[in-house]
């Protein structure tokens, strides 16, 4: 089956660009293991596919990745090829990594099926890092079955990667559904409400809140028609909430970690050849994390703790989760390390509000797709595919792809 991979695998004889500018005709002279382990299964390598720069976003040194529903907008990052190319039908599956969202927003942008892993579950030896306690590599396919049958071939331990635990993975798409026990984060399939307008408030914002609210309220719908179909499907669905804890306040951790992969490019100022110099890209976020007090990032690993102890407990009597959106659960997730699997959920009607745009790229608008994601505890990335294998083969959205002229 032909594949590619996100570009910050190495593959031996072949450039590893991580997207970046400075770094366009980089090599090894290795392969990463997963790259190994998917030739040993007989897949074949037929494209390195771009993705944001060191793992930023979709813009990359040749531009901006686009998604294939509407390619006006970007596909979303950082595993923007990945999934862009999976979406076209121009591979029969990709890799991609997260470590807030890489791999998660894309394939909500693109209309694609998004494995993200346990933290541990798969090995990084050979993939670029961007943080050592974050990073996570998984499949990005058009079905949850494909993406079990990729990630059984790419996961455990390789005695490099001493992060990688000695986890199972065995799916069984066969199983009794009904005797998981699922819960629901209630506040992400809550109706929307319009927002207080400002002190402040000028016409202009005025109305960029209510064309925002207006987008909230068309999709609420998908959201809704999710839970419904659940229910038909015979799953008790229990309400839960996130723990309340300032999961936000720790992605410092995530910029310190970055900048000290990358701190040699930041002393030696070929952060200059970087495409993106805003304050928000990361030449600027390296410099700052520089900043950050040795007190202040072990503070944080001891809250990160509190963290974790607080996810551990809150998913505990749950096998599945769903949630419709991002928000607190995506940082939440990638900072304790729970698997996510990520479904196409519908594509919005010629009657949606127009899309957002967010710093120069937009997303959302009529024509492009939703998603639902399926979470689980540490290491029972097994339990969210079965759920979200039943659900996809239930609502068959994943049958949808995008028109290409």
């Amino acid at each position: 089956m032909p594949w590619g991979g996100k570009d910050l695998l190495a593959v031996a004889g072949y450039r590893t660009t991580w997207g970046a500018g400075g770094f366009e005709t980089q090599s090894f002279d290795y392969d990463a293991e997963v790259v190994k382990r998917l030739d040993a299964a007989g897949a074949v390598l037929i494209a390195k596919l771009s993705m944001g720069a060191l793992a930023q976003n979709d813009g990359w040194f040749g531009g901006r990745t686009r998604n294939p529903w509407n390619p006006a907008q970007g596909s979303s990052g950082s595993s923007a090829g990945s999934a862009s190319a999976t979406s076209a039908g121009c591979v029969g599956f990709s890799i991609g990594t997260e470590t807030l969202g890489s791999i998660s927003s894309p394939s909500t942008r693109c209309g694609v099926t998004g494995l993200r892993p346990s933290f541990g579950l798969v090995p990084r030896t050979g993939a670029m890092a961007l943080s050592w306690s974050m990073d996570k590599i998984g499949p990005i396919t058009r079905s949850v079955e494909d993406c079990a049958i990729v990630l059984n071939a790419i996961y455990g331990q390789d005695g490099h990667d001493l992060s990688v635990q000695p986890a199972a993975f065995n799916p069984d798409l066969t199983m009794d559904i009904h005797k998981l026990k699922v819960g629901y984060i209630k506040s992400s399939f809550d109706e929307p409400k319009m927002p207080e307008p400002g002190a402040n408030d000028t016409e202009q914002r005025a109305a960029q809140r209510k064309l925002q609210y207006d987008r909230q309220v068309y999709d609420y719908q998908y959201a809704k028609k999710s839970l419904t179909v659940l229910k038909e499907m015979g799953i008790e669905l229990v309400p839960m909430e996130m723990p309340k804890f300032p999961f936000s306040s720790l992605t410092p951790m995530l910029e310190a970690e970055a900048a000290a992969a990358f701190d040699s490019l930041t002393v030696s100022g070929r952060d200059a050849l970087l495409t993106g110099q805003t304050p928000g890209d990361w030449p600027n976020t390296f410099r700052v994390a520089r900043m950050y007090s040795a007190v202040d990032y072990i503070n944080a690993s001891r809250a990160r703790t509190l963290a974790l102890a607080q996810m551990t407990e809150a998913f505990a009597p749950f096998d599945v989760i769903v949630t419709s959106g991002q928000g607190t659960q995506l940082t939440a997730t990638n900072l304790c390390g729970q698997p996510a699997v990520i479904v196409p959920n519908g594509v919005r009607g010629d009657d949606a509000p127009g899309a957002a745009t967010q710093g120069g790229n937009s997303n959302g608008g009529p024509g492009t797709p939703l998603s639902l994601t399926f979470l689980a505890p540490l290491y029972q990335d097994a339990k969210a595919v079965a759920l979200a294998h039943a659900y996809q083969v239930k609502t068959g959205f994943h049958l949808l792809h995008p028109k290409l002229a």
